[in-house]
């Protein structure tokens, strides 16, 4: 089995640029008309949480957090290179950027998903996700499914 290394970094890191490029190529083909839509809300400045993966020191996953609210934050830009997919590289990034959110005094993560992506839908199912009401931006829109999941569950009963 090949080596996993996961870093933190920021959004201007060049491996995080480039795997990014690759997402957005992916996501233009699968939301076709609608990407534009979903582009303007995946812009990578205003981000300052970034893991990437590298597997052998090939850059080959990655995935970020930003702030929704005080108490959530909001997955963003989870993509694994198709070469590498089904080898439970995004859950160990999704488990990274949960326990970063910790750090960072979140509560809860929300993730904005489509449709279009069902193996996305069932990887956070499979991690403790559920669907919500679509949020902010994608309230009303179809191919939108929003998400969200508790980060700790010592804080679920303090307010029983």
């Amino acid at each position: 089995m090949s080596h996993l290394k996961l870093i933190r970094t920021h959004s201007a890191h060049t491996d995080f640029m480039q795997l990014v490029a690759l997402l957005d190529q992916e996501l233009a083909v699968r939301d076709g008309d609608e990407h534009s839509f979903y582009a303007q809300f995946n812009k990578v400045d205003a981000i300052k949480e970034v893991i990437v993966a590298y597997q052998n020191e090939i850059p080959v996953a990655c995935g970020a957090i930003k702030a929704f609210s005080e108490t959530a934050a909001e997955v963003k830009r989870m993509f694994v290179h198709p070469d590498y997919r089904k080898q439970g590289i995004a859950i160990k990034i999704l488990a990274e950027l949960e326990q970063w959110a910790k750090e960072l005094g979140y509560s809860e993560c929300v993730l904005e998903t489509g449709k279009k992506q069902p193996e996305a839908i069932a990887l956070y199912q499979k991690v403790g996700y559920q669907v919500t009401p679509n949020y902010g931006q994608y309230v009303g829109v179809e191919n939108s499914v929003c998400m969200a999941k508790p980060l700790s569950n010592l804080l679920q009963d303090n307010n029983s």
